[in-house]
């Protein structure tokens, strides 16, 4: 029996194992890169003037950045609008995390040490309802980019692109909290019309290499994580990353927690600090990899197929 299942695995696509041998992939991004930059948390328009501002010390092209990690729902239209523009002018993509988020709503089963296997989903229509109102406000204030918390979320968002009550270029990716970690996870929401999915930070080389053989989607992985979520870093393993996933994001997203570093109260400049830190931890392996890594090449800054914001432009 288990060799005709393995068959059928092989008829669809998916790897019967990990791909140990961990070979390049054949594909990139529409300009020939295999790797991209992604900021998280740019939770305010001022910490996205400090990022660019690295950025540019730094020569550090940044593609996408993933803001309001906290949730939107924090940012006045004035707050969203200003770095719609910002985003815009600077030619990057931005990925909005529509709120508030799981964990910050009337349930507390997920902040449970059994809750937890429970897994990051919305919860009944009302809250399914006010992360639509989040997205209406957000596709007025220019953005074409979004954060789909789970599997269900993601397929209603696709159906809403598909019959025109959101704008056809919108972008949605999948967040890690989806929990997807597998070729199979990963073909599932590719189907259901993920623009781009955020795999589990502790996969492996052969785990990576199996999902990107099943998938044409970018693949965005973490190169360094939260302490509370295992304080991964995987700078002198970035080369490799983008030779086996190509085309991918490279995910920078150091603190403690992300309860402690996304909530709304923090500082102005406790986030442009925040935001410096990344910028430079990105630079830092971009150092690595032209110094020791195979021939992997980083998208330039601007280009054309990210969904960068339309301000002025409304849904």
């Amino acid at each position: 029996m288990i060799d005709k299942i393995n068959r059928v695995l092989a008829e669809l696509g998916i790897p019967e194992r990990d791909r140990y041998d961990l070979p390049s992939s054949d594909i990139a991004f529409p300009d020939g890169g295999n790797y991209r930059i992604e900021i998280a948390g740019v939770e305010r328009a001022s910490a996205f003037e400090a990022m660019m501002d690295e950025a540019g010390k730094r020569s550090v092209p940044v593609h996408r950045v993933i803001a309001t990690v906290g949730g939107a729902t924090y940012l006045d239209g004035a707050e969203l609008k200003a770095m719609a523009q910002l985003a815009a002018a600077h030619r990057v993509e931005v990925i909005v995390t529509l709120g508030p988020r799981r964990g910050w709503d009337s349930g507390r089963q997920i902040t449970t040490p059994e809750g937890l296997v429970s897994g990051m989903r919305v919860r009944g229509s009302d809250n399914m309802q006010f992360l639509l109102r989040d997205l209406d406000r957000c596709l007025e204030a220019g953005f074409r980019g979004f954060l789909a918390p789970d599997e269900g979320m993601m397929l209603l968002y696709d159906d809403l692109r598909k019959r025109g009550a959101i704008p056809a270029e919108t972008v949605f990716k999948v967040s890690v909290f989806a929990g997807h970690a597998s070729a199979a996870g990963a073909r599932l929401l590719e189907r259901i019309g993920a623009s781009s999915f955020n795999p589990l930070a502790d996969v492996t080389l052969p785990m990576l290499a199996s999902i990107r053989a099943a998938i044409k989607i970018p693949m965005d992985v973490y190169i360094i994580l939260v302490n509370a979520m295992g304080g991964f870093n995987r700078f002198y393993e970035a080369a490799d990353i983008a030779r086996i996933c190509s085309p991918c994001y490279f995910k920078f997203e150091p603190g403690p927690s992300e309860d402690e570093i996304y909530r709304p109260w923090n500082t102005e400049d406790y986030n442009r600090h925040m935001v410096r830190e990344k910028v430079r931890y990105a630079s830092i392996v971009m150092e690595l990899i032209e110094k020791y890594g195979p021939a992997v090449k980083v998208s330039p800054a601007g280009s054309a197929d990210l969904a960068v914001p339309r301000p002025g432009v409304c849904s």
